[in-house]
């Protein structure tokens, strides 16, 4: 029996596992073979404070973890398949290994949202992506498209500058939803050209290549073809919530619930990160409240006697 399990490795959780870790709980992370959340395909962090000269988010994420494990986090690279939270020893499945905690800290973060084309599963990894960071490098003096036009889109459309030849922006309004200094660098950078009120109707290509878009107008009602050699998504994210549906309280958009602060609907359940928070979706607020939630689960111990 541990006393807690840290379900998820972005900042939110492994700020988690640092404050439960030096309460001498000995938390047990169970990371995902996917760890370190969404940093790990963001390049340049520049508004988390510390890092005066910005930081890369996968160096950022790996600092995270030496610092959980120098205090005594235990480290588990795998996925949760199951959870039974409801009673007093809550259980977490790792395929057919099952872990028991007093109690739990979920803190699974969200994922980029898709757009639903057959097409787009088609050319998925031959020149549709969701991670400039990931595959920027692929398309060197190519021409390549970020669909969205909110701060994630801006990002992916201004590090592609790097690498692309030109960079279309793929807005479904006639109007950026990012932030005004990235508004400001999109229409500066002489590579952006945002393409308005557009909406992708289906990925073109040959066999494992893209090829160019099939863009509906529909502020025009028509349609037009362009050609270009990758698409990348930024259209917003999806909580990872499913395994806690029916157990855990969720909005409409599956968001987990707090009640009181990082307390769920479930006594010694807590909740951090991105899968509760649709509003800010920021590193540095994903660690906060990880800190908060182990400050309530170390709390919560304490008031059961633990």
């Amino acid at each position: 029996m541990r006393n807690v399990i840290i379900i998820g490795s972005g900042p939110a959780g492994l700020t988690a596992a640092i404050y439960t870790s030096r309460a001498n709980l000995q938390p047990l992370v169970i990371a995902g073979q996917s760890f370190g959340g969404q940093l790990m395909n963001t390049t340049d962090v520049e508004n988390y404070p510390g890092f005066p000269e910005g930081i890369m988010g996968p160096e950022m994420m790996q600092k995270f973890i030496k610092q959980a494990e120098r205090f005594g986090s235990e480290m588990m690279y795998k996925d949760v398949t199951k959870v039974e939270l409801s009673d007093d020893s809550k259980k977490v499945w790792v395929g057919d290994e099952m872990f028991e905690a007093k109690a739990v800290i979920i803190a699974t973060g969200a994922e980029p949202k898709k757009l639903g084309l057959d097409s787009e599963e088609k050319y998925w990894g031959k020149g549709v992506s969701s991670c400039a960071t990931c595959d920027g490098a692929f398309y060197r003096d190519k021409v390549v498209s970020v669909v969205g036009g909110g701060d994630s889109a801006a990002e992916e459309a201004l590090f592609l500058t790097r690498f692309a030849s030109k960079v279309y922006m793929i807005v479904r309004k006639d109007e950026l939803r990012a932030s005004k200094i990235m508004q400001d660098r999109v229409m500066e950078n002489e590579k952006i050209e945002v393409l308005w009120n557009r909406e992708v109707k289906e990925v073109l290509g040959d066999e494992n290549v893209v090829t160019g878009l099939k863009l509906y107008d529909n502020k025009n009602d028509a349609e037009k073809n362009i050609e270009l050699q990758g698409m990348f998504l930024g259209i917003g994210h999806m909580p990872k919530s499913e395994i806690f549906q029916g157990q855990i309280t969720s909005n409409d958009n599956g968001y987990l619930e707090v009640v009181n602060g990082t307390y769920s609907n479930v006594d010694g359940v807590f909740i951090a990160g991105d899968v509760n928070d649709e509003r800010y979706r920021q590193a540095v607020t994903a660690s906060g409240s990880g800190c908060m939630a182990a400050i309530d689960a170390e709390r919560w111990l304490e008031a059961q006697g633990n």
